[in-house]
């Protein structure tokens, strides 16, 4: 298969999952990943079109591959790092997720979604203080309420020590 060929069945998959057609996106994107099983694109998208259909435990080698090729863009390497790492903690692999998500928030420290999966991952693993530390600096850098601005610099300082008391 041509690479011309290769990326007109991928746009086609990529727009039937996009227009709520996954399953058929689906059946063509494994063909396709099955005949490119080193492209890193072809297996995000392979996993994303699993993730969309509640198919997660067949998005994780999909999502393991597309990690381990090269070429993925920035965008889709952090979608295909909180998709793992969120898919893992659907499947209670707890570990797994933790260690996924923190490198997702390791490379895309900004993003307040990974941040958060990170936090319920951590919840799940029983490191609640680390969990509440996450969401409370997330709640305080990115919240627009009124009244969490004007007490913004009280949570940012308990975050770091929640169990501090005079």
């Amino acid at each position: 298969m041509s690479e011309h060929d290769r990326d007109s069945l991928l746009a086609e998959a990529v727009g039937l999952r996009e227009q709520g057609q996954a399953a058929e996106a689906r059946e063509r994107l494994l063909m396709l990943a099955a005949g490119h099983p080193e492209d890193a694109e072809v297996a995000y998208q392979t996993a994303w079109v699993h993730d969309v259909l509640g198919l997660e435990a067949e998005a994780v080698p999909f999502y393991e591959r597309s990690l381990r090729g090269t070429g993925l863009s920035e965008e889709d390497r952090h979608g295909a790092l909180l998709g793992l790492g969120s898919t893992y903690r659907v499947l209670g692999q707890y570990a797994k997720a933790v260690e996924t998500l923190r490198l997702g928030v390791a490379e895309f420290p900004a993003d307040g979604a990974l941040q958060s999966f990170l936090a319920m991952a951590l919840f799940n693993t029983e490191q609640h203080h680390e969990a509440m530390q996450i969401l409370l600096s997330l709640l305080a850098t990115t919240s627009q309420d009124a009244y969490v601005q004007r007490y913004r610099r009280a949570i940012e300082h308990y975050a770091q020590d929640l169990d501090e008391t005079v």
